[in-house]
């Protein structure tokens, strides 16, 4: 498959997950969890990012970082090889750890940034592996705690409120609030990703003689249903993904998916 540009945030936010190659476990044990927190910190403290949220699985790892000095790419890079030295020298073995091509998302909104850490936060949870508060290997336990160092937690505190005492209480109250919004996941490789989205509704559209504007228009509701239909059973877009994508209101796309069962 093609490598292709990854979607620039103009907000320099990025959620990103790496995982073990071959879907392999690459966290084995608290020393290896430890591990790569503290990688995290080390490499924070050059100022080349800030950290919003991590949560560190055994077979991979999801975080949100914000670029300082330098650029993503450079960032997950440095991450990983540091991590990938350690572990190879710890087990004895050579090649790659993480594989190879990590997966990223630009992050706009308060709102999604908000979002998007819950998700993290609940990882854990939904798996029935902990609690969110209970987990010692996700970012959620250093924004209850005065002392921590290496989350930037006034940044994302300060978008809820002015008082830390409130905004502390609300972070906690939306974190464990239910939620059944998609981001970033470990879940199966489907036939649409973000390499081949575009030319995939571009041929769709082609075969059914119209363009993507024309999808807002009433008359081609039923072909618009349809063609969400298929990017949800056949891509890993969240519905988010699949309205930008498209150039649609979230809600149009909300409804479609709910309008008929998704067996196609």
């Amino acid at each position: 498959m093609p490598r292709y540009a990854r979607k620039k945030s103009e907000k320099q936010i990025y959620h990103i997950m790496l995982r073990g190659n071959n879907r392999e476990k690459i966290f084995n044990d608290e020393e290896d969890k430890s591990k790569i927190i503290d990688t995290l910190e080390d490499k924070k403290k050059e100022e080349s990012y800030y950290l919003y949220a991590y949560c560190v699985m055994d077979n991979h790892i999801h975080l949100i970082i914000k670029e300082g000095r330098e650029q993503i790419a450079c960032i997950v890079k440095r991450l990983a090889a540091s991590y990938s030295y350690y572990f190879n020298k710890k087990y004895k073995r050579i090649g790659h750890v993480f594989q190879e091509r990590y997966r990223s998302e630009a992050i706009e909104d308060e709102r999604y940034l908000l979002s998007c850490i819950r998700y993290i936060h609940q990882n854990p949870l939904k798996p029935g592996i902990s609690t969110i508060e209970g987990y010692k290997w996700s970012s959620y336990k250093d924004y209850m705690r005065e002392d921590s160092k290496i989350i930037d937690a006034g940044d994302i505190l300060g978008i809820i409120s002015s008082s830390k005492e409130r905004a502390l209480t609300e972070f906690a109250r939306f974190n464990h609030e239910y939620t059944d919004e998609t981001f970033l996941d470990i879940g199966e490789e489907k036939e649409i990703n973000e390499s081949n989205v575009a030319d995939y509704i571009n041929r769709y559209l082609s075969q059914k003689g119209v363009g993507i504007d024309d999808l807002r228009s009433t008359i081609n509701k039923p072909l618009r249903e349809e063609l969400i239909r298929l990017l949800i059973v056949k891509s890993n877009l969240s519905l988010r993904g699949i309205a930008a994508t498209l150039g649609l209101n979230r809600e149009i796309v909300r409804k479609a998916a709910m309008s008929k069962d998704l067996s196609l």
